[in-house]
């Protein structure tokens, strides 16, 4: 705290996160949640004003928001804007006035470990090293206002500016975060591909993949993310009404996906603080309604390829907080409608499920007008989004080990076994090992292999069949191996097909 003529000067130095706020020298805190933050900064001098920063999740931005609060004893005042549709999907700024309002107790987080559970409707986890009496203290001596519009929150501010500045509560606190390091397997950079039936069963695919492989790297503002670099996810067969496994382990419920779907299908006013949303970019932005040209053009050429949606608007998206999702391509071959997202930034965790459900109900939209309009029978193809960089944030590490070990294990036993690539009929005859490779499903025999070395057979089938399952692959290997060491064994050994090498049995009985 410094003093200049009769104006007292605070410094609010942030231990977490300090590259994303904005930072005065008063003894208000103002948390914008999903408004900009520069969109109340530019109405405030800096002297009436500790801090600016933005709040997007309850279960992961709190914790480290009260850690930053225990550094920074002089800030004396808290405003908490709580304004848009956003703020209130998200719940962050709700769930920290019910911390200063309703307080905390015993509990347990996602991952299992205890902690400090906010007593509120919305999921908010403080960690159990910070003392109850010091989270208490804290309560009460930071007064806490809620704002409704970007001109009630600078009122505020403002109004606590002219106040004769206050002692700081206590001393400077500061208490170590737990980490998770993640143990990295040797993989594929670039390139990725996991399909699913569901949303919820990609996601999990999706998760593990990343935190198997995935390097990791700064995220550029504060923090680390573990990143793969174009996973390609592709969701098959998610029902109409969307599936919720129960219990609901994706970070998002019926209720918030119905808010979220609005944000992804309908236009939007322009609001102060608010940049954008999908749906307004979509409808509006470029001056035209892209979702309207793009079912206008499918029902007056079914078989186009120009059915295409932009939200990189390069005259203004160089700057800060561009859009995640770019790039949209929808396409109908034989009487299926698929749509393919491409996101240049992709929050894995807790981003892409919204993201996938919002995109869905997109591609049913503009299935269901072209029904309407062209009375032409669609049905939903496949989902498929392209996340250039896919990553998952430090501060979900732990969730994220935690999910891959209660879900990974049952979704993988449930896999299916059809390979779009064909199957294989492998039998030893003529001295010979015979490989047939047909079609799936119908069974037509499209090639025909021969020989009597499992490792040029394979090699061979490898050449022509290079989109193999990993899985399908490994076992035509031991298939093969089999097959050839009955072969090299003469008559002692029978081989058949998907069970274990027998002894020929020979009868030497005097007839």
């Amino acid at each position: 705290m410094t003093a200049v003529g009769k104006v007292t000067q605070f410094q609010y130095t942030a231990l977490y996160k300090p590259n994303q706020l904005i930072y005065g020298s008063g003894q208000t805190a103002v948390i914008t949640g999903w408004t900009v933050k520069q969109a109340i900064a530019k109405h405030l001098q800096p002297r009436e004003y500790a801090v600016i920063g933005q709040l997007y999740s309850p279960t992961r931005g709190i914790n480290l928001l009260i850690r930053n609060l225990l550094n920074n004893p002089h800030v004396r005042f808290l405003v908490v804007l709580n304004a848009t549709k956003e703020d209130k999907n998200a719940g962050a700024g709700t769930c920290l006035l019910d911390f200063f309002n309703h307080g905390f107790e015993k509990g347990v987080c996602d991952t299992g470990r205890f902690c400090w559970r906010i007593r509120s409707s919305i999921p908010g986890y403080i960690d159990e090293v910070i003392p109850a009496n010091v989270l208490q203290k804290l309560r009460e001596c930071i007064e806490i206002k809620e704002a409704k519009s970007i001109a009630e929150a600078c009122d505020f501010v403002r109004t606590f500016a002219k106040q004769e500045p206050l002692e700081s509560w206590g001393e400077e606190k500061e208490y170590p975060m737990p980490k998770a390091e993640p143990t990295i397997l040797p993989g594929e950079r670039y390139g990725h591909r996991i399909e699913g039936k569901t949303i919820a069963e990609t996601w999990v695919k999706i998760i593990h993949r990343i935190k198997t492989t995935g390097t990791i790297r700064p995220t550029g503002y504060d923090g680390q993310w573990q990143e793969l670099i174009d996973l390609v996810a592709i969701v098959t067969e998610e029902p109409e009404d969307f599936y919720f496994p129960e219990p609901n382990y994706l970070p998002i419920d019926r209720s918030f996906l119905q808010e979220y779907i609005s944000q992804v299908l309908d236009d939007s006013p322009t609001q102060e603080g608010v940049k954008y949303t999908y749906g307004q970019r979509l409808r509006s932005w470029f001056g035209r309604d892209q979702i309207e040209q793009v079912i206008s053009r499918l029902v007056q050429d079914i078989d186009s390829a120009r059915a295409v949606m932009s939200l990189w608007d390069v005259s203004k998206d160089g700057n800060d907080s561009p859009p995640c999702l770019n790039h949209i391509w929808v396409r109908i071959v034989d009487n299926e409608l698929s749509l393919t997202a491409t996101f240049r930034s992709n929050d894995m965790f807790s981003a892409w499920p919204a993201n996938a459900m919002g995109l869905r109900a997109l591609q049913r939209h503009i299935r269901d007008e072209i029904i309407q309009r062209f009375y032409h029978q669609l049905k939903i193809g496949p989902l498929i989004t392209i996340s250039q960089s896919a990553h998952i944030y430090d501060d979900c590490w732990e969730n994220a080990e935690k999910l891959i070990q209660s879900q990974y294990p049952q979704i993988y036993q449930q896999r299916d076994y059809a390979d779009p690539a064909g199957s294989f009929v492998i039998i030893v005859q003529d001295n010979q090992i015979l490989v047939e490779h047909m079609t799936p499903g119908s069974g037509e025999i499209v090639n025909y292999y021969s020989g009597k070395s499992a490792k040029k057979l394979y090699q061979q089938i490898a050449a022509d069949c290079p989109g193999l399952q990993v899985e399908h692959a490994m076992y035509l290997g031991t298939e093969l191996q089999k097959a050839e060491i009955a072969l090299s064994m003469k008559k002692e050994f029978i081989y058949e097909q998907d069970k274990p090498l027998n002894i020929e049995f020979v009868d030497t009985r005097v007839r």
